[in-house]
């Protein structure tokens, strides 16, 4: 051995140093990892190790101590984490975090073959910084979640379930493509309730895929399936919602009012059943809906052979309330198609059916029949008639009325009025036009048993009227009054001044038949026979005395008396 060569034997020295001084490093190496395990297993450890990846990054974290069992080699956990971005309020806090090891940790160091998060909070609102870890699987144990910016906040609770993988990317804290399995014991998500959650689905190229979801809410239970693209439009393959209970503080226009601020949603079939809504003045009881193939888009619809079908027990909005309504709708492109209508409104029945079109926003009945309703009219029910009709309502036309039976009360104290055993019939009635109600065209026929226009009792009052663009025309009004007879014919123009020419005609009548109706008093008595002939204005806006001209002759036995009004006004008149 020694009579190598010297070159040899200085090669063969190198090694061997070499070999003890990487043996020391190694050594070294791993004292230095035992001395951190044993140190981070303590407080003080802990606490170190927390200051140093704080000074060293953009994040903030803490936690008491680590812990590791022999008997689960490749598995971390950390007690009492709070993590957070500087600056910023803690992302997550946990009681325990998990973290399990792999072969992975020498590639990618921040990326681990799992994560556990045990009984904390776990913030998922987007932000532009992601959290600076990742694993293949993400779970969580009576966790909470919080999402607080948008218009859609989320705030979960007692959230079990996990997320493979998991990889948070800026403003996407779920990532882009993960398979998900998550239940919450309560979850509110824009301040709706629910609870026993459970929720399955998948991400994949930013498109969201909802496989299943249940819940109960309003003490009922929803589930549906849905899918969201990656321009953020959805669409819901089914949602099913029973038996609910909900109370609201809103009006019904309010209540509806979120559906117009919604992303693009397509609905391919909707079911409610037995469900029971109520907010402020409205209400809806037992309604029953089946909705298919329908868009909401820029807060308005399109559909394509879609179908509506929806029944009720009874519903209340203001002072109106439907009992028993029943529809059936089919949607298309060109509007939508009223099968069939009918409810019980005011002890009567209200049947139709016709169609809406959405080129010139018409709404067609074709038949409409109102048959033994009691109705008694609000006391603004004129403002009602002047105000203009919805932006989606241009006009309504009747092709054909049928009114049988029914009792129309006014109880304005200015001119109450009463009409029983009211029937009626009319085609191709124009009944709205440029958003404004009226008698535009057609024709109509109405008579009732009995009626009192302001305190004057009148039996089998009957008229005829013919509609166009330039007048209204009555050809035929008519009356019996006591043992007398009244008769007449009118005009009313369409213009906005709606200049009224009126004759009226009575025989047999008393003399001051028409004082209750505003004529002053006739010096006569008994029985008489009149004339009146008036011209006057029922121009919106104004009063109708003022706008009053004409004449009007009464005769008795032996006795005539002829009366001109002017503005209103008859001189020496009582």
């Amino acid at each position: 051995m020694h009579n190598r060569p010297l070159p040899e034997r200085i090669g063969m020295d190198t090694m061997k140093f070499l070999g003890k001084v990487l043996l020391t490093l190694l050594l070294l190496l791993l004292l230095v990892a035992l001395m951190l395990y044993l140190l981070l297993q303590t407080q003080w450890g802990a606490g170190w190790a927390s200051r140093q990846i704080s000074e060293n990054s953009d994040f903030n974290l803490s936690f008491s101590k680590m812990e590791h069992d022999f008997s689960r080699p490749s598995v971390l956990i950390l007690n009492n984490v709070s993590f957070s971005r500087n600056g910023q309020p803690a992302s997550l806090v946990a009681q325990h975090v998990e973290l399990g090891l792999g072969l992975i940790q020498f590639s990618h160091p921040r990326r681990f073959a799992s994560i556990r998060l045990d009984r904390g909070t776990l913030d998922i609102t987007p932000h532009r910084l992601p959290l600076p870890f990742q694993a293949d699987r993400l779970q969580l144990s009576q966790m909470a979640l919080a999402h607080n910016q948008g218009k859609w906040r989320l705030q979960a609770q007692r959230v079990d379930g996990g997320i493979m993988p998991w990889k948070p990317e800026a403003e996407d804290m779920l990532g882009k493509d993960a398979r998900f399995q998550l239940s919450a014991g309560s979850l509110t998500l824009d301040d709706i309730p629910a609870t026993n959650v459970l929720i399955q689905g998948s991400l994949k190229d930013s498109q969201l895929i909802v496989s299943n979801l249940g819940a109960d809410i309003a003490q009922g239970s929803v589930t549906a399936s849905a899918r969201r693209n990656a321009q953020g439009s959805w669409q819901v393959t089914s949602l099913r919602l029973n038996s609910l209970r909900l109370q609201s503080d809103k009006t019904f226009s309010d209540f509806l009012r979120p559906l117009s601020s919604l992303p693009p949603l397509h609905i391919e079939r909707m079911d409610i059943t037995d469900a029971r809504l109520e907010g402020k003045e409205w209400a809806v009881t037992d309604l029953d809906l089946v909705l298919k193939n329908l868009t909401l888009r820029d807060g308005d619809w399109q559909s394509e052979n879609g179908t509506l079908a929806l029944n009720a027990n009874s519903f209340v909005n203001g002072s109106m309330q439907l009992d028993d309504p029943i529809a059936r709708m089919t949607f298309s492109a060109q509007g939508i198609a009223l099968n069939s209508f009918s409810t019980r409104w005011v002890n009567g029945l209200v049947r139709t059916q016709g169609n809406w079109t959405r080129s010139d926003k018409k709404l067609t009945l074709d038949e409409l029949v109102v048959a033994g309703l009691e109705y008694t009219l609000p006391l603004n029910w004129r403002d009602r008639w002047m105000q203009a009709l919805p932006s989606w309502l241009d006009s309504v036309q009747v092709s054909k009325l049928s009114a049988s039976h029914n009792l129309l009360i006014d109880i304005s104290p200015d001119f109450p009025f009463q009409m029983t055993a009211l029937d009626g019939n009319g085609k191709n009635l124009l009944m709205a036009r440029e958003g404004r109600w009226g008698i535009w065209s057609g024709e109509l026929n109405v008579n009732a048993a009995e009626a009192t226009f302001n305190r004057v009792d009148l039996r089998h009052p009957s008229l005829a009227l013919t509609a166009g663009d330039s007048s209204i025309r009555v050809t035929e009004m008519s009356a019996f009054s006591a043992d007398g007879m009244l008769e007449g014919q009118a005009t009313l123009g369409q213009q906005p001044q709606r200049a009224l020419s009126l004759d009226l005609r009575g025989r047999q009548v008393a003399p001051n038949l028409l004082h209750d109706w505003g004529w002053p008093q006739v010096p006569l008595t008994g029985t008489a026979n009149m004339q009146l002939n008036i011209q006057a204005s029922l121009q919106a806006g104004q009063a109708l005395k003022p706008s009053v001209n004409g004449t009007l002759t009464v005769t008795t036995d032996g006795k005539s008396v002829k009366q001109t009004m002017k503005a209103g006004q008859v001189a020496g008149a009582q």
